[in-house]
């Protein structure tokens, strides 16, 4: 339970955590960024990664003086994207389902429940979910492994994958970098993550809603 506590709280407060690594690992900061969204990405055990929050707060982190530069950092981290989705992708071509198996602290990470949800993305909106994937927790992750498991073309993967890339990192990064200075988005961080995440799932929640609506409307 610690371990989740900490979690929660590192993304809760990410960008005072991203201010003491800027402090401790000056220019090597690049390089933890960089990990931090390949893993979240690439692996598919690691779906609770921060993504989302972590990109908006290193952008207020860059708009700093004397601190990150905004386009090294968004360089490295859609390398880091496109890189993490790809070997995401390999995972789920070579490795499939035998994943879901994986266990850490005694639980079953990937549940064979969020692939199949996953899935049904794919079902709705085809290679597209690649791109759509980009901005919805955990599908993300889960998005790449199951277009591998599928044996979906990989130059149609790797496209999607690119575009999926620069509309998520770029558009998020700058939006941290142009509005984390305001005052009321500075001083309320942690709500505004919360707020970041909860509309990263509304698609989610939005889609279950549907199906139980629909349903209803059948009986």
């Amino acid at each position: 339970m610690e371990v989740i506590y900490s979690l929660i709280d590192f993304i809760l407060h990410i960008d005072k955590h991203l201010v003491e690594i800027v402090n401790n690992y000056q220019t090597w900061t690049y390089l933890i960024l960089f990990l931090i969204i390949f893993v979240e990405t690439g692996v598919v055990v690691m779906p609770f990664l921060p993504g989302d929050s972590l990109l908006f707060a290193a952008g207020m982190l860059a708009a700093q003086p004397n601190e990150l530069n905004i386009w090294i950092m968004i360089f490295l981290l859609l390398l880091a994207a496109v890189m993490g989705d790809s070997l995401n992708y390999s995972i789920g071509k070579h490795f499939g389902m035998r994943v879901t198996k994986f266990k850490l602290f005694g639980k079953q990470v990937v549940k064979e429940a969020q692939i199949e949800k996953t899935h049904a993305f794919y079902e709705k909106y085809g290679s597209k979910t690649i791109v759509i994937a980009r901005f919805v927790p955990i599908v993300r992750t889960l998005a790449p492994f199951v277009g591998g498991i599928g044996r979906m073309h990989y130059g149609t993967f790797l496209t999607y994958n690119i575009v999926g890339a620069v509309l998520w990192v770029v558009g998020i990064t700058l939006a941290g970098y142009f509005l984390g200075n305001i005052p009321i988005i500075r001083d309320n961080f942690s709500k505004v993550v919360l707020l970041i995440i909860f509309l990263s799932i509304l698609p989610i929640i939005f889609e279950v809603l549907k199906e139980r609506f629909n349903k209803k409307k059948v009986l």
